[in-house]
Parts: C-alpha cells; sequence; structure tokens
C-alpha cells in the first residue's frame, strides 16, 4: 500500500513539476508575443492608415517589393515562410531569429504601399521564430520544442486578432489535421491569454463585429448548408489560385527583383482601373462593412482573390487568412440575400466556413464564430464549417500541412495539403 501511495505521490509531482515548467515557459513566451504582437499589429495598422491618407503611397509599391527582396537574399531567408515553421514542429528543425524582423519589416512595407495582404502569415512566422528561440533559452529537448513553438504561433495569433482561445486550438489544429498535441493545450492557451493580456495594456481592442442569427430551425439550416457547399468550392478556388499563381509567376519571371517590379506596377494598375482602394492592404473595412451594414460589392471576393495572388506571388509578405476573411464575408453577403440569409449573418457565416475550408481546422474555425460574433448562431456556423471542411476536399492553404485522417472514411492517410 505504501508503495502504491509512493508511486501515485511521485506520479503527482511530475506532473506539477511540468504544469509549473510550461507555466513560466508559457508566460513569458506569451508576453514576449503579446509586446511583439502589439508592435507589429499598431505598426500595420498604422502603415494602413497612413496609406489611406496619402493614396499616391502605391506608387512606392515596386520599389518596396525590390526592398523586400534585397531584405530576404541578404539574409537568405528566401525559403522561410509560414510552410517552414510548420515543418519545424514536424521535423524539429530550427526557425532563424533573424526570420522575427524581416518578416515584421517586409509585412508592414507590404501594408504600407499597398499591397493585398494579410498580417497572420506573419504572426505565425514570428511567433515561430520567438517560440524557438524561447526554448533554445530555456534548453529545452526536441520535443518541448515544438511545444514552444507552438507557444509562439498561439501568442502572435491572440494578440493580433484578440482570440485566445481560437489562437491556441488553431496552433495544435493546423499542424496535423487529425491529431492534436493535447500535451500542448496548457502551454498554448497559457501563452494566448498571456499575450492577449499585453496588448489590453495598450488597448488594442479585440477584434469582434455585431451581427444578429436567425432562429434555428430547418428552413435556415438547408439554406446555410448551401451557403456551406458555395465556401467549400470558393477555398479550392483560392488555395489552387494562390498555390498555382506563386508558381506560374516564379517560372515566367525567375528573377526576384524583376518580379517584384512587375507585381508592384501590375497592383497599381488594378487599382486604378477598379477605381478603389478597397482591395489593397489587409481590407478590414470592407469585411466589417459585409458584416455589419450587409453590404458588398458583387465582384468584391474575385478582384480580392486577384489582387492577393499577384501580391504575394510576386514576392511581397504578409498571410493568406485575413483575405480569406474577405473573400468570404464578400461572397457571403452576396450570396446570403439569393439564398434568403440576411446578408450580415451570411457575411459572417462566410469568412468563417472559407476560414475553415482553406486552413482545414473546423474546431478552431467554430469556435473563432464564437469569439468574433458570440455564441448565438454557433449551430448554424458549425453546420457551414462542417460541409466546408469535409467538401473542400485536401486542398489548404500551407503545403506542409499534413492531413492525418481522411474526411470520408475513418482512415489514416498521412498526407500533405495540396
Amino acid at each position: 500500500m505504501s508503495q502504491e501511495f509512493s508511486a501515485r505521490f511521485r506520479a503527482a509531482a511530475k506532473f506539477l513539476r511540468v504544469f509549473a515548467k510550461w507555466l513560466l515557459i508559457a508566460s513569458v513566451t506569451g508576453a514576449a508575443g503579446g509586446l511583439i504582437g502589439a508592435a507589429f499589429h499598431l505598426s500595420v495598422d498604422g502603415a494602413g492608415a497612413l496609406r489611406e491618407s496619402f493614396p499616391r503611397l502605391i506608387w512606392l509599391l515596386p520599389a518596396a517589393g525590390v526592398l523586400i527582396a534585397l531584405i530576404y537574399r541578404y539574409t537568405h531567408l528566401e525559403s522561410e515562410g509560414t510552410n517552414a515553421v510548420i515543418d519545424s514542429i514536424h521535423l524539429g528543425e530550427r526557425i532563424p531569429l533573424a526570420l522575427v524582423p524581416v518578416i515584421f519589416a517586409s509585412t508592414v512595407l507590404t501594408h504600407l504601399c499597398g499591397g493585398s495582404a494579410g498580417r497572420e502569415g506573419a504572426a505565425l512566422q514570428i511567433g515561430g521564430g520567438l517560440g524557438w528561440s524561447m526554448g533554445r533559452l530555456f534548453r529545452l529537448d526536441e520535443k518541448d520544442m515544438r511545444l514552444v513553438t507552438l507557444c509562439g504561433m498561439s501568442a502572435l495569433f491572440s494578440a493580433l486578432f484578440g482570440t485566445p482561445l481560437t489562437a491556441t486550438i488553431f496552433a495544435l489544429e493546423v499542424i496535423s489535421v487529425g491529431v492534436v498535441y493535447y500535451s500542448g493545450l496548457v502551454p498554448c492557451l497559457t501563452a494566448a491569454l498571456a499575450a492577449y493580456g499585453v496588448t489590453r495594456l495598450f488597448d488594442i481592442a479585440p477584434t469582434r463585429f455585431v451581427t444578429e442569427a436567425p432562429a434555428l430551425s430547418a428552413d435556415i439550416l438547408w439554406r446555410v448548408a448551401l451557403l456551406g457547399i458555395a465556401c467549400a468550392g470558393m477555398s479550392i478556388v483560392f488555395c489552387v489560385v494562390m498555390h498555382k499563381s506563386e508558381h506560374f509567376i516564379s517560372k515566367t519571371v525567375k528573377n526576384p527583383y524583376l518580379r517584384a517590379l512587375l507585381g508592384g506596377f501590375a497592383i497599381i494598375a488594378l487599382t486604378y482601373l477598379c477605381g478603389t482602394t478597397d482591395y489593397n492592404g489587409a481590407g478590414t473595412q470592407v469585411i466589417s462593412r459585409a458584416i455589419s451594414e450587409g453590404e458588398a460589392r458583387p465582384a468584391a471576393f474575385a478582384l480580392k482573390l486577384v489582387f492577393t495572388a499577384i501580391t504575394l506571388g510576386s514576392g511581397f509578405r504578409g498571410g493568406e487568412v485575413v483575405p480569406t476573411f474577405f473573400i468570404g464575408a464578400t461572397l457571403g453577403c452576396v450570396l446570403g440575400p439569393l439564398l434568403g440569409i440576411p446578408a450580415g449573418f451570411a457575411a459572417a457565416v462566410g469568412l468563417v466556413a472559407l476560414f475553415c475550408g482553406a486552413v482545414n481546422c473546423p474546431v478552431a474555425s467554430v469556435i473563432l464564430s464564437v469569439e468574433l460574433f458570440g455564441s448565438g448562431g454557433v449551430v448554424l456556423f458549425a453546420v457551414a464549417c462542417a460541409i466546408s471542411y469535409m467538401l473542400s476536399g485536401y486542398t489548404g492553404l500551407y503545403s506542409s500541412q499534413k492531413i492525418m485522417y481522411s474526411k470520408l472514411r475513418a482512415e489514416f492517410i498521412d498526407i500533405h495539403a495540396k
């Protein structure tokens, strides 16, 4: 009896020791991530506001593209990106700390001069680099290095969007679809909450939208299901276009400086052709208008896709998730009235469902709907996300993402997203 008690005591002590270790490491990582995330958030927002005040800054976009190409060339980070961060977690590979200032500066430059991009791609890369460096600082072993990298990703995602629970689940879910490192739940949640707390000290408001969900009924369910199908199809189009355009542009124009120069001029031409700056930068004002006012141009989702594909395919830096928010929200806003769904609510559903189809993270997507829009329509959001996840197939934004289990049957497949 005494031996059994002694064994249980040692086991409990081990759990408490590891728990305390991760509370410390994750809190430090989250606090650092919150500071960097706050600076990044304010820098990107400031760059966007400055561009809106001085629209002619867009003429500097080609020069900014060349400068970004030079920065990546001379820091030898051309191959580093979100896929490299995901690979580092799968394979335990090193993430260079230099990636943090480089992606920070290049993303701000892209937004300042009118490139069409998001910011979460940079956040995941900054977070991954920060987490890896923290792991080296605390002298963690190979397995713990994976978890602390996820902590960094959670912290930066939480700092940028103000969605700590989504940040936690997204970091755990996006790496290997169907397999979750539950050992990372406490560390990632701690880091996400710490980062969120730091951003609140700087009065950075979390991303939130106000929309009214219709009452749950069989009638609204099938209408939302149809919207989920449309979002699944659009997520496939988005992922394929993003992958193919990058490959096509880099193959057609091999010189990275010329590629950035031509891409910058193409964005300038498209901006003047459209007669609006709605498709430059992140486009958060368009997202907000679609959800809050139920207003969006019929071709907005297609134009944003073109702008983003050219921007990122030409070598500018940023992310693809906010563009998925834009495309999903505007697509839902346009299709909603045709399906008999209130335009604003359809925009909200479209935002979440398209994100789900593109990143293959259904649980994180449903939680995102609650953190962004409240819990009133969570069942409707879940229906759209489930359908979008299944029907989007094995396409995905991140080619390093592993899909461990089939979407069609209980079968282990272990393939990469296409």
